[in-house]
């Protein structure tokens, strides 16, 4: 059984004077606050959240 690949993810970046499309996706994250972080399953609905605000983001492999 092949493992789940896990992603650490960080707000790196203020959410001040972003669209509201971004926001949402960073909430969708999990992501609460400057500095954030949290570890979610790499898979492609996570991705798709993370390529649109990646510009925000520090994105690790785990």
């Amino acid at each position: 059984m092949a493992t789940i690949k896990k992603l650490k993810v960080t707000l790196i970046r203020s959410l001040i004077a972003r669209p509201l499309h971004h926001k949402e996706s960073i909430k969708c994250l999990g992501l609460r606050r400057l500095h954030h972080s949290v570890v979610i399953e790499d898979n492609p609905c996570n991705r798709g959240a993370i390529n649109k605000v990646s510009y925000l983001l520090s994105v690790e492999e785990i």
